[in-house]
């Protein structure tokens, strides 16, 4: 039974619109529930009750949101959103024309933003990074994936991973930390894979430092049997499994993620056909990164061929300095309208309950009885601003389970 002193009755919503809980795939991405003058009732930090405002429960703790639609709290699914340094140069000598490998033999690329952020202290991450994390909550993301992987030595992975920490027991909102294995050092490949199996992943996971670990598979990268022992050694110590793929070759990475039953793979501008239709066989959530499509220009993942052959799909930002500087989840749930071609519809689920499961989060994503209430309030009486708007933000305020988030984060 429902105790009055926990409630809260936000009353004063034009529309609440919401996917269903849990993973969604295929055509039932389009699948929201709408309910036209309703009111959501939240207990405990989570929805107890949602329905039209005329059979709303009586309670004395009552807050009128003005007429405006409301709709679950966006995740993001993928960002490395901790870096030093910056990548300014790289950005202009690649729109005029500088090949990255030029870029990279002259110093820059990855490389450098490897330089920086492994000379960085600890708690310098965590100011630079405190900003950035503030940006992507006021765009609508009470949950946000953050990936180590610029350190590439092992000391600066775990600082920080011990950054990300910091930050999560501070910003508003979930971090969902990640260990990423980036790129392999240019020698001594195979005692660097031998180290990472026996004392890395190890390390990080009796510290708790990460909940997952990501691999990036492709031809500068790892192979596909270095990222399955990798991944192996993540499974084999209770550490959820992902992987970066298909970003600019398809070389067997998607199909690696489905077979270990990963929660993800990433990217996906270069999937074909077999990546497809193994997307579609599996639980593996396909995740889309439009804003990197945007910067490099990079033709986008197939979503609508995903979507048709019953894959789950979601959206992330992929903040990072080099490949999508993009700070904002909102831009980049409207940018997959844009650039993938989703519905509105799709891309709301693609970016809460989709990108939720990409997270190994079943909780959160949807505002149905006994859910996170993390939900946006927006501008608009009409929900869907949410993906039209470009440049201005369409949301009015962020609650991370019942309550407003404090301005003070994006200092």
């Amino acid at each position: 039974m429902l105790t009055p002193e926990s409630q809260t009755l936000f009353t004063g919503i034009s529309q609440l619109v919401t996917p269903p809980a849990g993973l969604q795939r295929g055509a039932a991405m389009n699948d929201l529930t709408h309910i036209r003058n309703a009111a959501l009732l939240v207990q405990g930090g989570r929805v107890a009750w949602m329905g039209e405002a005329r059979h709303a429960p009586q309670v004395a703790d009552q807050r009128d949101l003005g007429g405006v639609a409301v709709v679950p709290a966006l995740t993001d699914p993928h960002t490395h959103a901790v870096w030093a340094g910056d990548r300014l140069h790289d950005f202009e000598a690649r729109v005029q024309g500088v090949p990255y490998e030029q870029i990279l033999a002259q110093g820059g690329g990855i490389r450098s933003t490897a330089r920086a952020t492994a000379a960085a202290r600890e708690d310098d991450l965590v100011a630079l990074a405190w900003p950035r994390l503030g940006a992507l909550l006021h765009s609508g993301a009470a949950t946000v994936e953050v990936k180590s992987g610029y350190g590439l030595t092992h000391e600066a992975e775990l600082r920080m991973l011990r950054a990300i920490a910091v930050l999560a027991r501070s910003v508003p909102g979930t971090l969902v930390p990640t260990l990423l294995l980036h790129v392999p050092p240019e020698k001594g490949r195979a005692e660097y894979l031998r180290e990472v199996c026996e004392s890395l992943i190890p390390q990080v996971a009796r510290e708790r430092l990460a909940t997952a670990v990501d691999v990036f598979c492709e031809r500068e990268a790892f192979n596909v049997d270095e990222a399955r022992t990798l991944l192996g050694a993540a499974k084999a110590h209770g550490l959820g499994t992902k992987l970066h793929t298909d970003q600019f070759h398809a070389i067997g990475g998607t199909e690696l993620a489905c077979e270990l039953g990963a929660l993800s793979a990433d990217h996906l501008e270069a999937s074909g056909e077999a990546q497809i239709r193994a997307l579609a066989a599996s639980r593996t959530v396909a995740t889309l990164l439009p804003g990197v499509t945007l910067h490099l220009g990079l033709g986008a993942a197939p979503a609508r061929r995903l979507i048709e052959a019953g894959a789950c799909v979601a959206v992330g930002t992929d903040l990072n300095p080099g490949s999508s500087p993009l700070f904002s989840m909102q831009f980049a749930l409207a940018l997959s309208v844009r650039l993938n071609g989703l519905t509105p519809a799709e891309a709301l689920t693609a970016c809460t309950v989709n990108a939720a499961a990409a997270l190994g989060l079943r909780d959160r994503g949807a505002l149905v009885p006994g859910a996170r209430a993390d939900f946006l309030a927006l501008h608009s009486p009409d929900w869907r601003e949410l993906p039209y708007a470009l440049g201005a933000t369409p949301i009015q305020a962020v609650y991370v389970a019942g309550q407003p988030i404090n301005q003070e984060v994006s200092r």
